[in-house]
């Protein structure tokens, strides 16, 4: 045991950077970031710390708690934060710093948005709080807070194009994106508790202080067609209801679209019902409940006013784009997606460069076929060949599904659900072969090309996986092309004694799915 610490331990320190010191106990399933950053974020609804692995341009949480204090619901007709949910503020942001020092947080940026800024007893509030979590406390103007909704958007998606929209508690923020760069930003008083604080509870008023409000917005102007960002507790809750309420098989709320006309449909549906009828209400905290409506009714005068193409829902937000505007030039400009998928290869994986070179051994095979690729489904590909291996402390039999599980549901950002369900099905495939099949709910999430294309992706990697022992500096030197209508595999020199039966039964396996003849050439 005294010897597998020490190996642990050496390991431990031959990714850590310099200057970093190596704590002997310290969990090898992290990557070497050093210590952990936080944020805390006292919103109008709720009052949430989050713990992040570290600054990057992936962010993984490590710990997150929100408490629902409600700090806003009562700005709008009295103008102050209510003494109950002051308490129950200050009592969280107490928990949360002592939270803060058990797992060591290296900084803490601490923020408060649209009803401390706004309540005539906001700046009380937060000379105390910042008392209780024993840091200062940046009141985020509204444009600020837009500008940081955009920087969200950009953090979890790869070349946004449309508009965000981030409904809080107390406001609702409007922001025009393009790849990275943001424009047309503005903040409106639409929360959820503030619109059913200046509504005096109906559903009618609301409806038409938020239709005044969206009268002009620049941003709703250049939505035509385009998607529509939503940020927000309010908005992740609709979503997760709309999943329940359609037998959706995939529950990750970040990247999940609907189409404008039936994201309209269930608006109206929100609107009309009382929530706690609903079968399927568990799912939502009974806290985020009377606000279903209100969110709805914003949510459906976005899609009217501004006609996108679809709802996509963003789990990065504000928080998430703080941390995003802190980053390196060049870290931020980096896929999120692939810095994701590089994170969990360098953790996970047998050899991670075995990984990377696979992507190499693919590009190569691929272009052989002239088989027509999108730069995303070359993107796409990418990323599977770094998670290929992910799986593999798994039982031999259940490798494949160990793994589909952990891709279909990891916190990536940068990716669609049909994304998902490609590189979770290539994985799959990659382990179980391809004539073997999971759910078919997963299935039916990705296109019929996307599917087709994660067989033979699979299958080629089942291949690279047996010719090469999933060891590195393998796969470069044994191409496998299309050359003149034949599926070669080169195994030549001192590689030549790597071919056999299961090997040579595998690379016909993928040439009957290509539609060519294949051989092991040894010479």
């Amino acid at each position: 045991m005294e010897n597998l610490s020490k190996l642990l331990r050496r390991r431990v320190s031959s990714v850590e950077s310099p200057a970093v010191e190596t704590v002997p106990d310290e969990a090898l399933g992290r990557l070497p970031l050093g210590r952990p950053v936080a944020v805390i974020d006292i919103g109008s609804n709720s009052v949430r710390l989050v713990v992040y692995e570290g600054l990057v341009r992936s962010p993984t949480p490590i710990f997150n708690e929100k408490v629902l204090c409600g700090l806003g619901r009562e700005v709008a007709s009295k103008g102050v934060l209510a003494k109950d949910a002051i308490e129950k503020a200050l009592s969280a942001l107490v928990r949360f710093r002592a939270l803060c020092g058990v797992i060591q947080v290296e900084r803490v940026h601490a923020i408060a948005t649209a009803a401390v800024r706004e309540a005539k007893n906001g700046p009380a509030f937060i000379k105390d709080a910042a008392s209780a979590c024993g840091i200062a406390i940046d009141v985020l103007p509204g444009p600020r807070e837009a500008q940081l909704a955009a920087a969200g958007v950009f953090a979890g998606f790869y070349k946004p194009d449309g508009v965000v929209g981030d409904l809080g508690g107390g406001s609702f923020e409007l922001v025009e994106v393009a790849g990275d760069r943001s424009k047309n930003g503005q903040t409106l008083p639409l929360g959820g508790l503030s619109l059913v604080d200046s509504s005096e509870h109906s559903l009618d008023k609301a409806k038409k202080i938020v239709r005044n409000a969206l009268s002009d917005s620049p941003a709703l102007s250049n939505l035509k067609d385009r998607i529509f960002y939503a940020v927000g507790g309010t908005w992740r809750a609709l979503a997760r209801l709309h999943m329940h309420h359609t037998g959706y098989p995939l529950h990750v709320t970040h990247g999940y679209a609907m189409e404008t006309d039936a994201a309209l449909e269930f608006c109206d549906y929100v609107q009309r019902v009382d929530p706690d009828t609903l079968s399927d209400i568990e799912e939502i905290s009974a806290g985020r409940r009377p606000l279903l409506a209100y969110g709805a009714l914003v949510l459906r005068e976005v899609l009217r006013a501004g006609k996108p193409s679809r709802v996509v829902i963003s789990a990065f937000g504000v928080r998430e784009g703080l941390l995003h505007e802190q980053l390196p030039p060049e870290e931020r400009a980096r896929d999120p997606l692939m810095a994701a998928a590089s994170a969990l290869n360098l953790l996970r994986s047998r050899s991670p460069r075995h990984g990377e070179e696979l992507i190499g051994w693919t590009d190569a095979f691929m272009a052989s076929t002239e088989t027509e690729e999108t730069a995303e489904e070359k993107r796409l590909r990418h990323a599977a060949c770094l998670l290929a291996d992910i799986g593999w402390r798994a039982h031999p039999d259940y490798r494949g599904e160990q793994s589909l599980n952990i891709i279909a549901n990891a916190a990536f950002a940068g990716v669609d659900h049909p994304g998902r369900a490609f590189l979770a099905l290539a994985v799959f495939y990659r382990h179980v072969g391809w004539k073997e099949e999971p759910s078919d709910l997963l299935r039916k999430l990705a296109t019929e090309r996307l599917l087709e294309r994660a067989r033979v992706l699979g299958t080629a990697m089942r291949v690279a996986y047996l010719a090469s022992a999933s060891m590195p500096g393998v796969l470069p030197r044994a191409p496998m092309r299309v050359e003149k209508g034949l599926l070669v595999l080169r195994l030549e020199g001192e590689l030549a004694a790597l071919s056999g039966d299961r090997l040579k039964k595998r690379v016909n396996q993928l040439g009957k799915l290509i539609g060519r003849k294949s051989e092991i050439s040894t010479n």
